[in-house]
């Protein structure tokens, strides 16, 4: 796979392997790499993910964004607007427990985006957007 911009690598504890091999690996579809019997690779939509076993963290503390409760920990990808939408979809056919439900955030607004919130199986908090307009990613 070709990239545009060099991947990220990011490791996260998790207390199950088959768990999150089930919901990185099935639910969200991201391809395995390497594993042992203490983590496993994924391709995180372009991106070294590692779940590594440990104790999770935890995270009480939140701020407001937009009128929503937003994890101060949280980590996930910027999808392009299709594949955000059909990634949505299927957590929501899932019955995928949403922090923050699929939405518009910032409507009408510099940097408009969908954006959904939700959690791994070890309780990490991921979120998921898109731009309409990849331009205003970065836009103040």
């Amino acid at each position: 796979m070709t990239h545009s911009i060099p991947p990220f690598h990011l490791a996260v504890p998790v207390n199950d392997l088959d768990a999150a091999r089930s919901f990185y690996g099935g639910l969200l579809g991201c391809p395995e790499g390497r594993s042992s019997e203490k983590w496993i690779d994924f391709d995180f939509f372009g991106h070294q993910f590692v779940t590594h076993l440990g104790t999770p963290l935890t995270d009480p503390d939140h701020n407001g964004v937009d009128g929503d409760n937003v994890p101060s920990f949280h980590y996930g990808a910027v999808l392009n607007w299709d594949d955000w939408h059909v990634l949505s979809e299927k957590l929501i056919k899932a019955d995928v427990d949403f922090i923050i439900k699929p939405k518009i955030r910032f409507q009408g607004k510099v940097g408009e985006q969908a954006t959904m919130f939700f959690r791994d199986p070890a309780g990490n908090a991921i979120e998921i957007k898109s731009f309409k307009d990849m331009s205003q990613l970065f836009a103040k």
